[in-house]
C-alpha cells in the first residue's frame, strides 16, 4: 500500500487559549487535489496554518506526517525546505524586500539553488507573463501597495517557482474577479503532477469549476464532518451547510 504524501491523525489545535481543531483526520496521496470547505469560523485557516507549522497555532493532540515522517514538531522553515508551501489568505507586506530578492532567498532555502538576480529574473519572466504581471512587478516591495489580485498572483508565482510537494492554498480565490480567478486557477493547475498534492481552502464552487478536486471535505465544529467527490461541493453550493450541521446535532 502506498505511503500517503501527507497525513493528519486526530489533530487537536488551539489559537491562543481557544481550542479550534478537535480531532481532524485527513489523508492526501501524491497526485491528488483536495478541497477543504466549511462555514465561516470553522477552523479552515487554522488547519492550513497548523499544517504549515505556524507558531501561532498550538497542537495539543495528534500528529502530522509528511512522506511517512512525523513532522508535528518541525518548524515552518523546516517544513518549507522539505516541500510544504502555504499561500496565505492575507499575505503580509515586507517593505524594503523586493519580490525578486524574496524569491531568490526562498529558492536558495528550498532547493539550494543560488541564482543571480538576473538569472532568476529571466527564469520567471514566462510565469509572470502567464499570471498577467508586468515585468516591473519583480522590483516592487513584497505586497506593499499591491491590489488584492496582485497579492494572490504573487503567491501563485512563489508556488510555481518553489515547486512544493504539498501546496496549501488558503482562500486564494477571495477578492478575485472572474478574469483573475481564471489566471490564478491556471497557475494552480500547472503545478498538478503525480508526485505533488494541492489542498484548496475555499468557500465557493466557482474556484472548483476551474480546478477540479479529487476529494472534497467539509470542516465544521473542529473536525471533518463529511468527505466525498466533486459532487459534494455542488451539493454544498445548492444546499449550504445547515443540513450537515443539523444532521451532526441530531
Amino acid at each position: 500500500m502506498a505511503t500517503p504524501l501527507f497525513e493528519v491523525r486526530d489533530l487537536h489545535a488551539s489559537a491562543g487559549d481557544v481550542p479550534i481543531l478537535k480531532g481532524v483526520d485527513l489523508t492526501i496521496m501524491a497526485g491528488e487535489v483536495h478541497a477543504l470547505m466549511g462555514p465561516n469560523g470553522a477552523g479552515k485557516s487554522t488547519l492550513a496554518n497548523a499544517l504549515m507549522g505556524s507558531p501561532e497555532i498550538t497542537i495539543t493532540q495528534g500528529s502530522i506526517h509528511f512522506r511517512g515522517d512525523d513532522i508535528t514538531s518541525w518548524g515552518a522553515d523546516v517544513r518549507g525546505k522539505a516541500g510544504v508551501f502555504l499561500a496565505f489568505q492575507y499575505p503580509q507586506e515586507i517593505p524594503g524586500v523586493s519580490v525578486i530578492n524574496f524569491l531568490r532567498q526562498a529558492l536558495s532555502a528550498r532547493k539550494g539553488i543560488d541564482l543571480s538576480v538576473l538569472e532568476l529574473r529571466l527564469s520567471i519572466m514566462e510565469w509572470m507573463k502567464r499570471l498577467g504581471l508586468d515585468s516591473s512587478f519583480a522590483d516592487r516591495y513584497l505586497n506593499e501597495g499591491f491590489s488584492g489580485g496582485e497579492k494572490k498572483r504573487n503567491e501563485i508565482l512563489q508556488m510555481l517557482v518553489l515547486e512544493p510537494a504539498l501546496a496549501l492554498l488558503d482562500e486564494t480565490d477571495s477578492g478575485l474577479d472572474i478574469d483573475a480567478l481564471k489566471v490564478v486557477a491556471q497557475g494552480v493547475n500547472t503545478l498538478r503532477a503525480p508526485d505533488r498534492a494541492i489542498v484548496l481552502v475555499t468557500h465557493y464552487q466557482r474556484l472548483l469549476d476551474h480546478i477540479r478536486p479529487d476529494r472534497v471535505h467539509v470542516l465544521a465544529r473542529g473536525r471533518i464532518l463529511r468527505s466525498g467527490g466533486p459532487e459534494l461541493a455542488l451539493e454544498l453550493e445548492a444546499r449550504g451547510y445547515d443540513w450537515l450541521l443539523a444532521g451532526e446535532t441530531a
